[in-house]
């Protein structure tokens, strides 16, 4: 027996007990805070203060912030911040800035009325994003052996923090208005504050948790290097390792990747003005889509992790690639019946299903493109690329509802993913072991 299998079977279950993976789901329940606040839920927000779709379609583009993180990830791995990084070192010097940064973005969030000052929340919103994004830069995992539990319980632990800013963004919010109709900043202000409170979960875990040894982090050498030596191992290389793996064909892949969430993504930042036009209340949102919504995408992905093992990568990259596109369908009838807690429940089911479905086989099929010796690089630009074509479309998606309406504008993003289930087939056919090696 391998010392990796003794290490499994002594450890088991129970590294799920363990404080490192307690800890990492603290530190999922910060990561996943901020992503609604910053997107869907401030989506809501907007369009209940009368803000026009045109403009919250523009104010997604906050989320290619996400995409483009890699971009200033050294400055976390190498620059030390003043008196903080000798106290508590590199990481957790980062995290705390970052998850800071969070709180302090969230608070402005609170006290800026959109009918008033809607240039000042984009700002504090935008903050808000980047602070968030370098909290996902300075979070990592420790031990390899125990990698996959403690990543499930980040994810678990991320899922948490999703629900709760949403569905306890909006709960908030409601419990606040009272018996107030209509629009009150005041409620949304007390919503904030509380999200903007609860990054004190992940602020206190920084504060408690150790700092990772050297062999924990990037490997130290790579400080030494010349800049332009530092460019090429962290960008170029990777890069032209993947084209030497894949030659020509690499372009499809890349452009399979540029594409693949393309009707996800799109069809989303209009979801919650929709559900806010239709007449679906606080409540209810929160509920179906908050709250039922996530459980349903943690089934798709476990669903869809199982199929894949079992059917293989690139099928279930077909099947995601499918459902995704055609579920946007239900959306458009939600538009034309009207408020329907029945279809909104079915609508929201198929579509977070299919998401998860999609998103593990996605997610499977990005590691596998991945060569060993820089996976974690290629991972993050394949993730970077994964998001920016569809997060800038997705900004011009409240000019199309405003000129063509919901029920069409769902049907354009089912149509949109036509495309790439054709752009499976070609991958099916001409990358064929893509996803299998590694």
């Amino acid at each position: 027996m391998s010392t990796e299998s003794m290490f499994r079977k002594s450890v088991g279950w129970r590294v799920y007990l363990e404080s490192g993976a307690i800890r990492m789901a603290f530190f999922g329940f910060s990561s996943g805070l901020p992503l609604l606040l910053v997107l869907g839920t401030l989506g809501f927000w907007l369009r209940e203060a009368g803000v026009d779709l045109k403009t919250i379609g523009f104010m997604s583009w906050i989320g290619l912030i996400y995409g483009l993180k890699w971009s200033w990830a050294p400055l976390v791995d190498r620059l030390p911040i003043p008196i903080l990084t000798h106290w508590l070192g590199q990481r957790r010097s980062w995290l705390l800035v970052a998850q800071l940064g969070v709180m302090l973005g969230l608070f402005a969030t609170a006290f800026a009325d959109p009918q008033i000052n809607l240039g000042i929340l984009a700002v504090s919103t935008v903050g808000t994003a980047f602070a968030s994004a370098t909290q996902d830069i300075a979070l990592e995992s420790a031990d390899s052996r125990r990698q996959a539990a403690y990543a499930a319980m980040y994810q678990a632990g991320y899922r948490m923090g999703m629900i709760w800013a949403g569905a306890g963004a909006l709960a908030f919010a409601a419990w606040a208005a009272g018996d107030t109709s209509g629009y009150l900043h005041s409620a949304w202000g007390v919503s904030y504050s509380v999200m903007a409170m609860s990054m004190s979960v992940g602020i206190v875990t920084t504060l408690f948790a150790p700092e990772p040894s050297a062999k924990e982090q990037r490997v130290q050498t790579v400080k030494k290097m010349p800049f332009w030596q530092r460019t090429k191992a962290a960008i170029v290389e990777p890069f032209t390792l993947f084209f030497h793996r894949f030659g020509w064909s690499a372009l499809l892949v890349l452009v399979l990747i540029a594409t693949y969430r393309i009707s996800d993504v799109v069809m989303g930042i209009m979801a919650n003005p929709f559900y806010q036009d239709i007449g679906f209340t606080k409540e209810q949102v929160a509920a179906v889509s908050k709250v039922f919504g996530v459980v349903m995408t943690l089934l798709g992905a476990f669903i869809g992790g199982a199929a894949t093992m079992r059917y293989g990568v690139l099928k279930m990259l077909m099947l995601g690639a499918v459902l995704s596109a055609a579920t946007n369908v239900l959306f458009s009838m939600l538009a034309q019946i009207g408020a329907s807690l029945t279809l909104l429940i079915a609508a929201v089911s198929a579509d977070n299903l299919a998401g998860g479905l999609a998103s593990a086989a996605f997610v499977a099929y990005l590691s596998g493109l991945t060569t060993r010796g820089c996976s974690a690089t290629q991972y993050a630009l394949f993730s970077s690329l994964m998001l920016l074509l569809p997060k800038f479309l997705a900004g011009f998606s409240g000019i199309v509802v405003e000129f063509v309406g919901y029920s069409n504008f769902f049907l354009i993003t089912a149509a949109i993913g036509v495309p790439v289930v054709g752009l499976v087939m070609l991958v099916m056919r001409w990358v064929p072991e893509s996803a299998d090696e590694t």
